[in-house]
């Protein structure tokens, strides 16, 4: 079956409008998950500076940030300054035809605004209100602002992450927001189910630290089960062996070998029968408790052959195995380059960008990425113009610093 030509076809969520009042990652991740999906995204900014991603660096392009860029294609950017009446006020009456609000304000500040969810469904019943914060909006750390360090930190992640005996480590992508992202979209989606099957909106929340702890599957349950603290493990698996990073001639490959006929069909890709004779490594028990024995046998193999020689050997016997790419590796990679995962934009300022693909792909009513990052303000006229706006109250709002336009 071919990839889907997505030029030719419906996306699913086209139709849907969405305001995002949020921010740098979690909640701008969110809305490009739906406006790669079709959802017409509006990106409210505030004055002097937008988005505080268009600040962060390196690189800085013709004033585009690439942090911004990366998250905020498909959408169109309006400013508005909550701190002047008449700007709350425009984005009020935007919000009577939305069907998603997205926000992450610190506690209290949507209310403090007349933007809060009660006052939002009061113009709008059928709203899908979703909060994105630190810790939650409910619970003794609801005021406390939290970021996906401090969500690594509290959540776990960084006790068992790393090599045992090393300093804290965090995930090398920022797991914690991502992760919020993407069961924000969630959240919104399921309460858009249903909503067409009720006609009722709701309120919906997700919270950094919950995100990250959603993700110890492995680690609570291990805890749960047995009241151990689980350490760090470097590459390896928790509860299958051998499933890590072993070393090569040349580097390191990644072997999962985790069940019974892998493990053997790998020992005789390495010609290593005496491993399935030796009695520590018959099952995966006691593989597990033998794993530093283990390690040490396959490495002494490993070790013989550089990593593409031994991906060629265990792809042929259908062991399941890899390299360690960098960046440049990935991106020149023959598979990531047929799945369109490399997409070419061109925009105003920068000129032609890169972006990462969509990772969900639809065959029947796909997404599409069509439109890069917006500058800031670029759509203020033309959206306040569909939200009924005059042209005449357009030029007020801008004189009077309540909106602003590219």
């Amino acid at each position: 079956m071919e990839l889907p030509d997505a030029g030719l076809l419906p996306s699913p969520l086209e139709g849907i409008k969405v305001m995002d009042c949020s921010q740098i990652l979690a909640g701008p991740y969110c809305s490009m998950l739906l406006a790669d999906m079709g959802a017409d995204v509006v990106k409210i900014e505030k004055p002097g500076g937008g988005d505080d991603t268009r600040r962060m660096g390196p690189p800085f392009l013709e004033g585009e940030s690439a942090a911004f860029l990366a998250m905020n294609r498909n959408k169109r950017s309006v400013v508005l300054n909550f701190k002047d009446p008449d700007g709350v006020a425009a984005m009020r009456r935007m919000l009577v035809d939305a069907d998603v609000i997205i926000e992450n304000y610190r506690a209290g500040v949507m209310g403090r605004l007349g933007l809060d969810y009660d006052a939002v469904r009061e113009l709008n019943p059928g709203i899908i209100y979703c909060s994105i914060s630190g810790f939650g909006r409910t619970g003794p750390y609801a005021e406390r602002a939290g970021f996906d360090l401090i969500a690594q930190g509290m959540s776990g992640v960084m006790s068992f992450t790393g090599i045992p005996g090393s300093p804290p480590v965090k995930v090398g992508v920022p797991m914690a927001d991502l992760n919020a992202g993407l069961y924000s979209a969630y959240g919104i989606l399921s309460a858009y189910i249903h909503r067409l099957k009720s006609g009722e909106g709701q309120y919906l929340e997700v919270s950094i630290m919950e995100a990250a702890l959603a993700y110890t599957v492995w680690e609570s349950a291990s805890y749960f089960a047995t009241g151990n603290v689980p350490p760090p493990l470097g590459s390896a698996h928790r509860l299958s062996a051998p499933y890590q990073a072993l070393r090569t001639a040349d580097g390191h490959i990644t072997i999962g070998a985790p069940n019974q006929s892998n493990w053997e069909r790998l020992c005789q890709a390495m010609n290593r029968d005496d491993l399935l004779e030796d009695e520590r490594y018959a099952d995966n028990a006691g593989r597990l408790m033998n794993r530093a024995s283990l390690e040490k046998d396959l490495e002494e193999t490993f070790g013989t052959r550089s990593t593409n020689e031994w991906c060629e050997v265990l792809d042929a016997a259908g062991v399941p195995a890899g390299p360690i790419y960098d960046m440049e590796q990935v991106w020149a990679d023959e598979q990531v380059q047929a799945r369109d995962m490399d997409v070419a934009l061109e925009h105003p300022l920068v000129g032609m960008t890169r972006n990462i693909g969509l990772a969900a792909k639809l065959y029947g009513s796909p997404g599409k990425i069509h439109s890069p990052a917006p500058l800031m303000g670029q759509h203020t006229r033309e959206v306040l113009n569909e939200s009924g706006f005059s042209d005449a109250e357009i030029k007020e709002l801008i004189a009077s610093g309540a909106a602003e336009t590219a």
